[in-house]
């Protein structure tokens, strides 16, 4: 009986669901869609997203090697985190969460550092957008301690969360504390097997400045700080490597300066930074980029700009502009 049930046991061990040309191709399916999320339209790739974490999702039901398990829960853990950030964009935010956690198990499983470290930051940037901040720093500073020995953009990434959180609590010294510590990271960097993939996994220079104009806008006396770091980030976006290029990335960074010259009071100015970010088209207006036009058009409306022309007409501009995001196509 013994005998029988090893061999029962060799033979279920040694049928194998997958191979290393089908990791490979799913490999490829994947940095294709992480490097498609931050130029296409959410509605063109979705399915495709959708379809990729179903095949890892079932090969992994199936029997393979130790090694090739690790690289399917490597490559659902990626795919999760594309359909969490992907729910967020289109306002889901409990659903956000629960495809992020997702990702997080299956960092766990793959024995990732890195894809940890980056779930941990999703759920921060959930949180933030969300309007929790306070949840929003515990993430980032949680994704902080699981990240003190990488050195790829990840590590740049979530001190940057944790400032642009500290800031929207008006936190000031801990928001720049947050950033000097970005930028020590940022110092140190060395690509990693997360930063290769690129696209949605990567953290380059432009987007820390544009996190740090997110920051510096929030504090007091900090708003020529904050236009200098959002165009700083624009140029970067628009003369730079054209694969880092993320619409949303850029749209953020164009809100972020709109908003620090309405502080300012340059109301032309402010409507030169938003015009491209309100000529997108519905399907690239996803959630993050709606929410940034909403805090331009709320920063309109006080006392000392409700009565000007400029501000008015900018005020309906955005609300035109919110009125079809991308969500209301997918529903």
């Amino acid at each position: 009986m013994a005998t029988r049930r090893a061999a029962r046991f060799t033979t279920f061990a040694e049928i194998d669901n997958v191979g290393p040309e089908a990791i490979a191709q799913l490999q490829d399916d994947v940095v294709h869609l992480a490097n498609a999320y931050i130029h296409d339209p959410l509605v063109l790739i979705m399915g495709d997203i959708i379809d990729t974490q179903e095949t890892v999702f079932q090969l992994l039901e199936g029997s393979q090697k130790p090694t090739f398990a690790r690289d399917l829960y490597m490559l659902a853990g990626v795919v999760s985190g594309m359909i969490a950030k992907a729910s967020h964009d289109l306002g889901r935010t409990h659903e956000a969460m629960t495809h992020a956690r997702t990702l997080y198990v299956c960092a766990e499983n793959a024995d990732h550092q890195g894809l940890r470290a980056w779930a941990r930051g999703l759920q921060s940037l959930i949180a933030y957008w969300a309007g929790r901040p306070v949840q929003a720093v515990r993430y980032a500073r949680s994704g902080t301690d699981t990240a003190q020995n990488l050195r790829g953009s990840v590590g740049a990434w979530l001190p940057a969360l944790e400032a642009r959180a500290w800031a929207a609590m008006s936190h000031g010294q801990e928001a720049k504390a947050a950033l000097n510590a970005a930028s020590d990271s940022r110092t140190a960097h060395e690509p990693d097997d997360l930063d290769s993939i690129g696209g949605i996994l990567g953290f380059p220079a432009a987007k820390q400045y544009y996190y740090a104009a997110g920051t510096y806008v929030h504090l007091d006396g900090s708003q020529d700080q904050a236009e200098t770091a959002a165009m700083a980030s624009l140029s970067m976006y628009e003369n730079g490597n054209p694969q880092e290029r993320s619409f949303s990335d850029e749209a953020g960074a164009r809100a972020e300066l709109a908003l620090a010259r309405v502080h300012g009071g340059e109301l032309e100015g402010a409507r030169e930074a938003l015009a491209p970010l309100l000529a997108l088209a519905p399907d690239r207006r996803i959630g993050g980029i709606v929410a940034s036009a909403e805090r331009v058009h709320q920063a309109l409306g006080a006392k000392h700009h409700v009565r000007a022309a400029i501000a008015r007409d900018l005020r309906e501009e955005i609300e035109s502009f919110c009125r079809v995001p991308a969500a209301a196509l997918t529903s």
